[in-house]
């Protein structure tokens, strides 16, 4: 069982049967930019819009004042937007684990919103441990928003990655 609030992600990864890599999006990003929560978050009188010096980030903001420009539609503690639609109700979903899912990780939209989950799969695939892939994904991700956005600074990146079977099984073909 997952919960999630936000727009940090979990994914599982592991092979396919044919034992090509695959990736399982555990949780959905609860960002301004999911029609539903903007449509939540407009009829309560907040505000979704993108700045221009970003505009591929949605963001969240009172109705007459250009703060607080939250970038999420789900959050713990967020006072000043409770009342325009930002909750704190969690989306919950599972997932059976099975002896194909080698590894689970967990990362902030630092990571997100510059690397899809297959490029993510890729770097853990390459990782001796879970430090490693940690490390290694948290470089790609800075790597990754240097190059993306070249006059922008990098988000926060937080990785968390578990190994579930110590690498017992084979490792998918890349």
């Amino acid at each position: 069982m997952v919960a999630n609030l936000g727009d940090s992600r979990a994914v599982m990864i592991g092979a396919s049967e044919n034992g090509e890599i695959k990736v399982v999006q555990l949780t959905t990003d609860l960002k301004p930019s999911v029609p539903s929560e903007a449509e939540r978050i407009k009829k309560r009188n907040g505000r979704v819009l993108a700045l221009e010096s970003e505009p591929h980030i949605q963001r969240v903001w009172l109705p007459h004042e250009n703060r607080p420009g939250l970038a999420m539609s789900r959050a713990l503690g967020d006072f000043a937007l409770k009342s325009y639609g930002v909750i704190a109700t969690p989306q919950v979903s599972t997932h059976q684990i099975t002896s194909r899912d080698q590894f689970l990780l967990l990362a902030s939209d630092g990571v997100w919103d510059v690397l899809s989950n297959e490029e993510v799969a890729v770097v853990v695939m390459k990782s001796e441990n879970e430090a490693g892939a940690a490390n290694a994904v948290t470089e790609a991700a800075a790597n990754a928003w240097r190059e993306k956005y070249p006059t922008v600074k990098v988000d926060d990146i937080s990785v968390v990655c578990l190994f579930l079977n110590k690498r017992l099984h084979p490792q998918p073909r890349m």
